[in-house]
C-alpha cells in the first residue's frame, strides 16, 4: 500500500499473501507443465524401445530360421579290395562313395563342382574331379557322390603299397578322404559369398579291403577357407 506525499510506501499482509498465492500459481503452473513434459518424453522412448525390441525379435527369428547350414558329408562306403589278393598290386583301385546332405529348409546350396583325393599319412595318393559341371542343390535334398580311383588317378607305387600291407598285417589302414568345392549360399534372391569348403573323412579299412564299420556312415567335419 502506498501514501501520498512522498512518503515509503508500507508493504501489508495483504500483499504479502497475494504475492504468495501469485508465486505459489506459477511454481505449480511450472511443475506441472515439468511433469506432463517428462511423462511424454517418457512415453516416447517407450514406445521408441518397444518397437526396436520387436524389430530385433524379428531379426532374431528370421535369423535363425534362414541362417546358413554347412552341407553335411557322411561316407557311406569306402574300399581297397586289391589288399585281400596276393598280387593285389597289380589291380589296385580305391572306390568311394559318399553322400552330400542340404539340411536347410529354404535355402539352396549352390556347388562350382567337387573334388575328392585320398590321403595316407597325409600325403596325396590320388584324386579325381567328381562332379565337372555347377549344380545347385534344394533344401532338404541328398546328394551322393562317388568315385574309383586306379591308373593316373591313383599314384601308388609298390613301396607305398608295402606300406599299405605292413599297416593291414597289425589290424587295420587309415586313410583321409578329402572332399572341396567352391559353394554359395542361394535364399530367394539374395547370394551369399562364395567359399572354398573342405570336408574331411577319416576313413579305415581291415585285412578284407573293406570299410570298417566304425567308419561307415560317419559324419565328415566341415570348414571353410
Amino acid at each position: 500500500m502506498y501514501y501520498s506525499g512522498g512518503e515509503v510506501p508500507v508493504q501489508t499482509a495483504d500483499d504479502d499473501r497475494r504475492f504468495e498465492r501469485r508465486h505459489t500459481a506459477r511454481h505449480y503452473a511450472h511443475r506441472v507443465g515439468e511433469s506432463l513434459t517428462t511423462r511424454v518424453s517418457k512415453m516416447i522412448c517407450t514406445v521408441f524401445l518397444f518397437i526396436l525390441f520387436v524389430l530385433g525379435l524379428i531379426a532374431f527369428i528370421m535369423w535363425l530360421s534362414l541362417r546358413p547350414h554347412r552341407p553335411r558329408f557322411h561316407i557311406v562306403d569306402f574300399s581297397i579290395p586289391a589288399l585281400a589278393q596276393p598280387n593285389g598290386f597289380e589291380n589296385a583301385q580305391i572306390s568311394f562313395n559318399v553322400t552330400i546332405r542340404n539340411s536347410n529348409r529354404k535355402i539352396t546350396v549352390h556347388y562350382d563342382s567337387i573334388q575328392g583325393a585320398v590321403y595316407y599319412r597325409d600325403v596325396q595318393i590320388g584324386g579325381e574331379t567328381l562332379v565337372t559341371e555347377a549344380f545347385d542343390q534344394d533344401p532338404k535334398t541328398t546328394t551322393a557322390v562317388s568315385a574309383v580311383l586306379s591308373g593316373a588317378t591313383l599314384t601308388v607305387n609298390s613301396q607305398r603299397w608295402m606300406e599299405f600291407l605292413n599297416d593291414r598285417a597289425v589290424g587295420n589302414v587309415d586313410f583321409r578322404l578329402e572332399i572341396t568345392s567352391v559353394i554359395k549360399f542361394n535364399i530367394y534372391t539374395w547370394h551369399s559369398r562364395r567359399h572354398k569348403m573342405h570336408a574331411n573323412c577319416d576313413v579305415a579299412v581291415g585285412q578284407d579291403g573293406q570299410i570298417l564299420a566304425s567308419a561307415r556312415n560317419k559324419r565328415c567335419p566341415v570348414y571353410f577357407t
